[in-house]
C-alpha cells in the first residue's frame, strides 16, 4: 500500500535518540534503497529488550546488545559502546561513563562529578579522549550463519574546566577536540561526525553493514 512506512532491517541497539540521530545521518545516501529514517530505528521501535551491560570492556558491552537484539528481533542490529577515558584519572570513567555518577543517564550530574574530580588538574595534564567500539551482529538465517563483526573509534582531546555548547549529549560539552578551539557540543551535527569516536567505529562498520543489508 503506497504511503506506508518501510519495515525496519537495521536496529540500532539503544533508546539514545541522539546515537539514532548520527547512525541515520552517517549512513544516509551510504546505501542504495534505505530509507534511513524508517528503515534505521532504535530498540524501542521494535519492543528490543533492555540488556545489561555486564562486559568489562567496551567491545564486550557493544557485542552483548548487538547480539542479544538481533536474536530477538531477527533483524540485523548494530550497537556501541563508548565513554570517555581521562589520562589522570587512569582510563576511568571508562565503561562507567554514564553512570559515573551513580545514576544511568544523568548527564548533569555526571559532568559535575568530573569537573569537581579534576578541578585541581593543572591545564596541561586535562587530556582525554572519546572511545567507542561498535558491534554489528547479523542473525542466523536460511541463507548462512550469523555474523559478528567489532570496529573501534576514538577522539582525542582536552578537558574544559567549564561546559560549553549546546549540542551533543553526555561528555560532548567539557571535550575540546585535538586541534580545534570549540567543544563538541558547539560543532554542528556534520563537523561533529567527521570526527567522532562513534562516527569514526560506524564508518569502519559500514562495509559489514552493506553486505549485511545487500540481500534485505
Amino acid at each position: 500500500m503506497s504511503g506506508e512506512a518501510a519495515a525496519p532491517v537495521l536496529v540500532l541497539a539503544t533508546h539514545n535518540q541522539g546515537k539514532l540521530r548520527e547512525l541515520r545521518e552517517l549512513l544516509r545516501g551510504q546505501i542504495p534503497g534505505l530509507d534511513v529514517d524508517t528503515q534505521v530505528v532504535d530498540a524501542g521501535a521494535v519492543g528490543a529488550p533492555d540488556v545489561v551491560e555486564s562486559g568489562v570492556t567496551f567491545a564486550e558491552n557493544s557485542l552483548l546488545k548487538a547480539r542479544a537484539v538481533a536474536e530477538a528481533t531477527g533483524l540485523v542490529s548494530i550497537a556501541d559502546d563508548s565513554g570517555l577515558a581521562v589520562d589522570v584519572l587512569g582510563g576511568a570513567p571508562g565503561i562507567f561513563s554514564a553512570r559515573w555518577a551513580g545514576r544511568h543517564g544523568d548527564d548533569a550530574a555526571n559532568l559535575e562529578l568530573l569537573l569537581n574530580q579534576l578541578s585541581d588538574v593543572p591545564d596541561g595534564f586535562r587530556g582525554a579522549a572519546f572511545v567507542c567500539a561498535a558491534a554489528l551482529a547479523v542473525p542466523a538465517s536460511a541463507a548462512g550463519e550469523g555474523r559478528e563483526v567489532v570496529e573501534y573509534g576514538q577522539l582525542e582531546g582536552t578537558l574544559l574546566r567549564e561546559p560549553r555548547g549546546a549540542g551533543g549529549f553526555g561528555y560532548d560539552p567539557v571535550l575540546q577536540p585535538s586541534g580545534l578551539d570549540r567543544s563538541c557540543a558547539e560543532l554542528s551535527p556534520e563537523e561533529k561526525n567527521a570526527i567522532s569516536h562513534r562516527g569514526q567505529a560506524f564508518r569502519a562498520l559500514l562495509p559489514a553493514i552493506v553486505e549485511a543489508l545487500a540481500g534485505r
